[in-house]
């Protein structure tokens, strides 16, 4: 089976509620890796990274993703599996710029992105000011050009190897962005109509089409606040936990798949750690082999 190294990501710099910052060691406490190691998953924690508390927001982000892209890029150049746990969603960043980097010489990065909202704001259009709500845009070539900056300079992914599944937040400004582009999004609505079996099919033949690998990036919140109470922005509806688990059995070993990342884990609002339990059956489904 392969490897997976599991790297923290301990920042809530880019949200408004931070104690998503406390996600990642509150998941190493919690002894997640020593019950999945138990049912047969290959995982370890390799590190935890953590901001410059003395910097402000934009220079600290762009510190941490640099440092996270160099330890995705790593991890994935030994073929073992990446996987990004944070802090808040602007660790996308980093995460997918070091498989972007570690893929640079190949071809492009594809990405499915779960998530209730589109993350897609430029400084120019977000209402919260919140890097949180830019990750994508930043990928994409557009935002500060501190961000847009990191790593190595332009965009980090093509629009048309992009596709987000479970949006239903978001602010007009955000989905034209990505209307002008061409992104593929499946909101909320078309999930339930069609299914997440079928959404996923879809979803891969896009980011598998004329790239090099792909990675999946899932915020908690993409999940119903029922499932996934231990999150900074719940939005009502969302997937259901054991119906994407399924759809995602056995992903963990495909070997285009170059990383994996979840993010926005707030233990702070986690009733009966019903998140941590959300999390551990979603890892154990990545894990897993398909026969």
């Amino acid at each position: 089976m392969r490897p997976i190294e599991i790297i923290g990501a301990a920042s809530g710099a880019g949200a408004r509620d931070p104690g998503c910052a406390e996600g990642p060691d509150s998941l190493r406490d919690s002894g997640l890796v020593t019950r999945l190691q138990a049912k047969g998953i290959n995982l370890s924690w390799r590190t935890t990274l953590y901001p410059d508390v003395a910097a402000s927001p934009l220079p600290l982000i762009r510190d941490i993703s640099e440092r996270l892209a160099r330890e995705v890029c790593t991890v994935a150049a030994s073929s073992n599996l990446p996987l990004v746990i944070g802090g808040d969603h602007s660790c996308a960043i980093g995460t997918w710029s070091g498989a972007a980097l570690f893929l640079r010489e190949r071809g492009p990065l594809g990405l499915i992105w779960f998530d209730a909202h589109m993350d897609s704001h430029t400084p120019q259009t977000t209402p919260s000011g919140a890097i949180h709500g830019m990750p994508l845009a930043v990928l994409l070539g557009h935002g500060a050009p501190e961000l847009v900056s990191a790593v190595f300079p332009g965009p980090k992914l093509l629009p048309r190897h992009l596709c987000l599944i479970g949006v239903r937040s978001y602010e007009e400004s955000e989905a034209e962005l990505l209307r002008q582009l061409g992104v593929r999004v499946f909101f909320m609505a078309e999930v339930k109509q069609r299914g997440i079996y079928a959404v996923m099919s879809e979803a891969l033949a896009i980011v598998r089409n004329g790239t090099a690998g792909y990675g999946i990036s899932i915020d908690l919140d993409a999940f119903s606040p029922v499932e996934s109470p231990g999150v900074g922005t719940p939005v009502q509806g969302g997937l259901h936990h054991m119906e994407l688990d399924r759809a995602l059995r056995g992903i963990g070993n495909n070997s285009s798949l170059v990383a994996l990342e979840l993010a926005e884990y707030n233990p702070r609002r986690d009733r009966n750690r019903r998140t941590l339990k959300l999390i551990g059956d979603l890892l154990a489904a990545l894990g897993q082999t398909t026969e």
